[in-house]
């Protein structure tokens, strides 16, 4: 991840580049979502690390569920309320703004982290 400097070709729109630009980006998220599950479900997490990780790859890709989901994951584990509150809030922000319906995983999860129910023992391992 240290070699992701933004978004491919700096943002622009170069017809020509499509193809390459998505199949950068989907390769970006799937490394980072990876490396955040890893980062997070090792004998010895490292939130810290996994936090870092989906940031930087939401930087380029704001649209990912999949490193959305990541991040509220990583955020339960942790025990941080105010972050998974702003997380939450991020997320319904990027489908409005995008207009995109957010995925039945994706509510779902939302709902599960915003639960007032504490977090199962083992919760970095959370199926999302």
């Amino acid at each position: 991840m240290a070699l992701v400097r933004g978004k491919p070709f700096g943002g622009r729109t170069l017809p020509w580049a499509d193809p390459v630009v998505q199949d950068m980006l989907s390769r970006i998220t799937d490394t980072a979502h990876t490396l955040a599950r890893w980062q997070t479900d090792s004998t010895r997490p490292d939130l810290d690390a996994a936090r870092h990780t989906v940031h930087k790859a939401l930087e380029v890709e704001e649209t990912s569920e999949t490193l959305y989901r990541d991040l509220l994951t990583i955020e339960r584990a942790a025990g941080s309320n105010t972050a998974i509150r702003r997380t939450a809030a991020r997320i319904q922000q990027m489908a409005r703004t995008y207009d995109i319906t957010l995925e039945d995983t994706t509510e779902h999860t939302i709902t599960l982290v915003l639960s007032s129910k504490p977090a199962p023992t083992g919760a970095h391992t959370m199926q999302v």
